[in-house]
């Protein structure tokens, strides 16, 4: 059993479920316990407990021990499986007992569903894909009352590119309707094609952009995610409009870290496709650890 969280740490890395034994939580712990020491401590969620003693709220952990809360906590939770009953209420105790979270609660909720995020963007002025989405509607119906064609169609919760497929036709998706799961809704989004198979992933800490890369599909297909196999190149400085693209959109949803998905538009402009609050990054972008050390520090101070 992993030891309990230490009283005199500061700075927490705070891995929920599917964020523990990764590659970015690892290189961010390396990075942290480097740069912090004994003021650092890297705590799985589920070493947790929460409280409310004499009107107080409180932690402890699985000793019974009271625990206090870090000044800061860096959060890193999987977004398709987040849950309001479990992490985010772990992050609004977190959030009423002082600590500053590395993303506040409201930026992850509205994160964790792919249509809240369009829906803060396109109230900001931001360009996002056309897109239709439903909520109790079956959605065989939802596709019978109109969708873009060709059709990029995606659940409203997921990552690494899963449960995204394109559809040639309003035809094709209401054949495929059927294998929709229904436990979330999905999206039925304009087809990009000039950005078909590649995408601009940015990434922003604290209002800047710390680095930016063309991501690449294998094979051709539509998705450009790293984890389905895709390819990402460096490039930063090379599109300044879609970088101060970037930074807009994760203001407007109040992020202080994220990745920002661009779509290239055909006319040399770029769309937002979507924003990560959980991003994921590789070796080949070595300059976002130390933008996270230096954020973390400036709260410290």
């Amino acid at each position: 059993m992993e030891p309990p969280p230490r009283p005199d740490a500061d700075l927490w890395l705070l891995l929920g479920p599917y964020a523990r034994d990764t590659p970015v939580s690892h290189r961010l712990g390396a990075a942290f316990a480097d740069a912090f020491g004994e003021r650092f401590l890297a705590v799985p969620t589920d070493r947790l407990l929460l409280g409310i003693t004499e009107g107080q709220l409180t932690l402890h952990d699985l000793t019974g021990r009271r625990v206090r809360p870090p000044r800061v906590a860096l959060v890193r939770h999987a977004t398709t499986s987040l849950s309001t009953d479990r992490e985010i209420t772990l992050l609004r105790q977190l959030q009423a007992l002082g600590t500053e979270l590395i993303n506040p609660v409201d930026a992850v909720l509205t994160c964790v569903n792919k249509f809240w995020q369009l829906q803060r963007l396109a109230e900001a002025g931001l360009p996002v894909p056309d897109t239709r989405t439903y909520t109790d509607t079956r959605p065989d119906l939802a596709v019978a009352a109109g969708v873009p064609e060709p059709c990029v169609v995606k659940a409203v919760r997921g990552s690494g590119g899963r449960r995204v497929f394109l559809a040639p036709d309003a035809e094709t998706v209401a054949d495929l309707q059927g294998c929709l799961r229904p436990d979330v809704p999905f999206l039925f989004q304009r087809y990009v094609r000039h950005s078909h198979g590649r995408d601009l992933r940015v990434i922003v800490v604290d209002g800047r952009v710390v680095t930016a890369g063309v991501r690449t599909s294998a094979n051709g297909r539509l998705k450009s995610n790293v984890a389905a196999g895709g390819t990402n190149v460096p490039c930063p400085g090379r599109y300044p409009a879609a970088e101060q693209l970037a930074v807009r959109a994760a203001e407007e949803i109040g992020l202080v870290v994220c990745g920002v998905d661009l779509l290239f538009e055909e006319d040399g402009t770029f769309t937002v496709c979507e924003v990560n609050a959980n991003v994921s990054w590789g070796p080949a972008m070595p300059e976002v650890a130390p933008a996270l050390v230096a954020a973390c520090a400036a709260r410290l101070r």
